[in-house]
């Protein structure tokens, strides 16, 4: 599919639109990512937004493996390609293994543990629900703070947010981006 929002070109920004994705992260070459170049059309939110979920990606309580669990079981139930390729490699650098990513779109949780079933869980019913079931809540009040388990609700919103709009400006992913597995 074609972007519905092609990424602005550098010959089309002014400067304040350059100042602000000079502050945001590139591709491995210095090149604008397209979700931020696409965003960028509305440089307001993008500000706005950018503030947001900066805090919530490297300013967060949350330990950055428990996060990224959390946006990729998000990413894969919003059907979110660009953003599962992106946070499989941030979760690759922050010691998610290749064969813990391969699980994480598999309805089966049980060979987790305790404490990333209930993330995955979490994720799970606030896609399905919008609320974390009692259960669940209970076994993440027992190992995260108040501030972790706000932001656990946060981060899945967020994320959501993101799925919701890089598939509807049909971003598309940056070449050599891991790819999204596979629903059959």
């Amino acid at each position: 599919m074609a972007p519905r929002i092609p990424p602005t070109s550098p010959a089309d920004r002014d400067e304040r639109v350059e100042e602000l994705l000079a502050g945001m992260m590139r591709r491995p070459d210095g090149t604008d990512l397209n979700i931020f170049a696409t965003l960028a059309h509305h440089p307001k939110l993008l500000k706005r937004w950018a503030q947001f979920g900066g805090t919530l990606l490297f300013g967060g309580e949350l330990p950055p493996r428990d996060r990224e669990l959390l946006i990729l079981r998000t990413a894969w139930l919003c059907n979110a390609e660009y953003e599962w390729g992106q946070h499989v490699l941030i979760g690759r650098g922050l010691g998610l293994e290749d064969g813990e990513i391969e699980r994480i779109p598999a309805e089966d949780i049980s060979g987790w543990s305790e404490n990333d079933r209930a993330l995955l869980a979490a994720a799970d019913e606030l896609h399905a629900d919008t609320c974390i079931s009692d259960a669940t809540w209970k076994t993440l009040a027992a190992s995260y703070n108040e501030k972790q388990l706000i932001e656990i609700c946060m981060v899945i919103g967020q994320y959501h947010l993101v799925a919701f709009t890089l598939n509807s400006l049909g971003v598309e992913p940056e070449p050599g981006l891991p790819e999204f597995p596979s629903r059959s």
